[in-house]
């Protein structure tokens, strides 16, 4: 039997901006328990919902202070028990967010940790003597920019955080404390989760000599070349071993699923790494779509590509979530975003994967604009205005139209923005036409072609910006054909060895059938093949 997961679509859920159920203008699980039928009724296999645990909310929940509690805000566990059992019900698997990097600097561990160097957590952490002249102990960078290292007075040494100074490092080569996060992942497997998101995978654990990581080699834009590449810090060969730990617990329960989250210019090696075989995690996605900057037919495919041995691996695909801008305003430039938005989602549910939606995207959603004085996160507020940060991407979900401030009261935690009111969810709910109805078509169409879910893919010869490809599996192929350029394009495919259906099974927007196929910017289409 084919596991639940390949080929699964899973939907993100933004604990803090998708539904508010007491008026606070935070979002709760209580409230993504009120809505898991609109998300059922979409058409996805599963949810993963970002980080709801006790936390100080410095990162918004990726600084955990108590693995095992439901932060206040967010509601209790019965909450989230309650979540998981609906969600059950309507047949939708629930994943959850595990952050094994780091914690918070308000945890119990990493308070005892700190006293001395003798206690029974001293080891739990990276900790390290500074240099003859005080300063770090070598140049290892932020995630979010400035050294990785902070000094502690009390204990006289400094510590590392590859994130914010208020998340430092866990030291994952210390068995007690992998022990410790297995035990973590054993109470929510226990609590009915059906699998993990584990976030940051490649800065589980570093090299424990700390040397200097290399300079950027001198290059245009770069005249110092003082900047450290991301060596020592991150993707260190034990890795491997930890999630092999992960793993073995993930398989004394049924049917659970365990996809590595991973950033940085080498996320698809260290993807590869961490999940080839049957004893490491199931898939990983990476930043490879979030970070790519403008959308090409030879990006994807290059992309795409590099998953050609699926004997051993199985890839993941996303274009949105809550670290990078909404993708309809990141490939935009001339297009419509509508119908840009459309051409998107066909483009993923035809990739041979486990795919993730994150919330809004159904609804076509542009990045929010959110101005200074209203931005959180951290990030954000540091590199103003220098890019459109984070937040962007977490205002709150439009459920309604403006007249009731999308559905979140009069002070929700962050704005919505103007732009969304007129592509709310109950707007789009009473509109055939609207793109949360075509991917509810969309979605229902990938399920009655199981090709899309299992089948090899095969590229196929094309013009530059044409994107073609056949899924096949033992009883069907089909032929998925995009034009992700600007202007129209005029190609007739040749595929050996079968015929080409005449008319398409799915097709997005306008073009002509005759000796050659004229596509307009952003068409595209999905024809039987007859072997």
């Amino acid at each position: 039997m084919t596991e639940w997961w390949r080929g699964a679509v899973i939907y993100q859920v933004y604990p803090r901006s998708f539904c508010d159920s007491n008026g606070d203008g935070i979002g709760d699980l209580a409230g993504i328990t009120s809505k898991l039928e609109y998300v059922a009724d979409l058409g996805v296999d599963a949810i993963w919902i970002s980080p709801f645990f006790k936390s100080p909310m410095k990162d918004f929940g990726y600084d955990v202070e108590d693995f095992c509690q439901v932060d206040p805000v967010f509601g209790d566990l019965d909450d989230f028990d309650a979540l998981v059992s609906q969600a059950h019900s309507l047949g939708l698997k629930v994943i959850i967010d595990q952050v094994y990097s780091h914690s918070s600097d308000q945890c119990e561990w990493f308070k005892q940790s700190r006293q001395s160097a003798e206690n029974d957590k001293a080891d739990w952490y990276t900790w390290a003597n500074a240099r003859a002249d005080g300063s770090p102990p070598n140049n290892w960078q932020s995630q979010f920019g400035g050294p990785a290292w902070t000094w502690d007075e009390t204990r006289q040494q400094y510590y590392l955080h590859n994130f914010l100074p208020e998340q430092p490092d866990l030291n994952l080569h210390n068995p007690e404390v992998r022990e410790k996060l297995l035990k973590v992942s054993r109470f929510w497997l226990d609590r009915g989760v059906d699998g993990f998101r584990l976030d940051a995978t490649n800065h589980f654990m570093h090299d424990p000599s700390l040397p200097d990581n290399p300079n950027l080699d001198l290059a245009p834009g770069n005249a110092t070349g003082e900047t450290p590449v991301v060596l020592y810090n991150a993707s260190h060969p034990d890795t491997v071993g930890f999630l092999r730990e992960v793993r073995a617990v993930l398989d004394q329960y049924p049917d659970r699923f365990s996809v590595a989250e991973v950033g940085g210019p080498n996320s698809l090696r260290d993807i590869r790494q961490f999940t080839q075989g049957s004893d490491l995690l199931h898939t990983g996605y990476s930043f490879v779509f979030l970070d790519l900057k403008e959308l090409s037919a030879k990006a994807v495919g290059e992309a795409v590509r590099y998953w050609d041995d699926y004997d051993t691996v199985w890839p993941s695909w996303t274009f949105n979530n809550h670290d990078s801008l909404r993708v309809v305003s990141r490939w935009g430039e001339e297009h419509d975003p509508a119908q840009l938005a459309r051409t998107l989602l066909v483009l993923l549910v035809t990739l041979r994967g486990t795919l993730f939606l994150y919330q809004g995207e159904e609804l076509g959603l542009p990045h929010a604009y959110v101005p200074f004085e209203n931005l959180q996160d951290p990030e954000a507020i540091a590199n103003w205005p220098d890019t459109m940060g984070r937040d962007g991407a977490r205002t709150p979900m439009p459920w309604l139209g403006r007249d009731k401030k999308g559905g979140w009261g009069d002070e929700s935690w962050m704005p919505v923005d103007e732009a969304h009111y007129k592509l709310n969810v109950d707007r789009q709910m009473k509109n055939t036409d609207s793109t949360m109805a075509f991917c509810r078509r969309l979605l229902k169409f990938r399920k009655d072609y199981p090709v899309l879910l299992d089948g090899s893919i095969e590229f196929i010869n094309s013009p530059q910006d044409i994107l073609a490809f056949v899924r096949s599996n033992d009883d069907e192929s089909v032929l998925c054909v995009f034009n992700l350029g600007k202007t129209q394009q005029q190609w007739t495919p040749e595929v050996d060895g079968t015929d080409i259906q005449h008319d398409p099974v799915f097709e997005i927007g306008d073009f002509r059938l005759s000796k050659s196929f004229l596509l307009p910017s952003l068409a595209g289409y999905i024809k039987q093949l007859v072997r």
